[in-house]
């Protein structure tokens, strides 16, 4: 039997994405109302629009607000990851930055795998690190204001990562002493000093891939996960060049085209 309610909410963002417009949540707020619709809805959306090539490496975000919250996680498409330096005319609605940190898998992890991970085993599977930048943008027209299980549905209000340079993965780096800044245009620079919401961008690492391999899944060597901001939400416009750099690993750096 169809869940007709679902399938509106995947229908609204499908074709909000096809033709860069908007979807009104408020009438879909009672269709999405548990996590697990809300990644239903993920799942969608991904498979109307074929996001995603079989055994190919995948690309994730995950996090959440302290190691006492339940962390979510969504894939993103293939087709908003870019390298650093980006330059994108991507019609935004919205520009919100994060810095971010993204961790690489050296080997594939199946469910056997992740169920018996914890912070430090998982850190063994990890081989390098990066810089990014997440572009946090929205499918709806209440933005950052639409309910929080659309926001999930809709990637967590994902619009494009941009990944600097690939180092080696260090396990036991002090990320409590660690600063990022962020330039944005010409203002003054951001700087922030062991802001990460978890304490260290591994941490979530178990849990990520324990939502990643339900229902048998594999995810490939390869694979990349974006970990959470280090400055909260910051707010670039059109024409904006904004910098994320963390001292030690490197920079990414995206333009927006006027």
């Amino acid at each position: 039997m169809t869940d007709t309610p679902l399938q509106a909410a995947i229908d609204a963002l499908v074709q909000a994405r096809a033709h860069h417009g908007l979807a009104n949540a408020q009438s879909l707020a009672d269709a999405v109302s548990s996590p697990e619709r809300a990644y239903a809805v993920e799942q969608g959306v991904a498979e109307r629009l074929a996001w995603f090539s079989p055994g190919a490496p995948q690309y994730w975000k995950s996090g959440g607000p302290s190691r006492g919250a339940v962390l979510t996680h969504s894939r993103l498409p293939d087709g908003g990851i870019w390298p650093s330096p980006a330059i994108t005319a991507w019609p935004f609605a919205l520009r919100g930055i994060e810095a971010e940190i993204a961790l690489r898998l050296a080997v594939p992890v199946d469910a056997q795998c992740a169920a018996s991970l914890n912070p430090a085993s998982a850190c063994r599977l990890v081989d390098a690190m990066a810089v990014s930048i997440e572009v946090v943008d929205s499918r709806w027209m209440q933005g950052l204001e639409a309910p929080v299980l659309l926001r999930l549905a809709d990637l967590q209000s994902h619009g494009a990562l941009v990944l600097g340079n690939w180092q080696p993965f260090e396990a036991d780096r002090d990320w409590s002493a660690q600063r990022c800044r962020v330039h944005i245009a010409d203002a003054p620079a951001h700087e922030f000093r062991g802001t990460h919401s978890l304490g260290d961008p591994a941490h979530g690492l178990p849990a990520l891939l324990r939502h990643a391999t339900l229902g048998g899944r594999v995810v490939p060597a390869g694979s990349v996960v974006t970990t959470g901001t280090w400055c909260g939400l910051l707010h670039a416009r059109r024409g904006d060049k904004v910098t994320a750099t963390f001292d030690g690993i490197g920079e990414a750096r995206i333009s927006f085209a006027a």
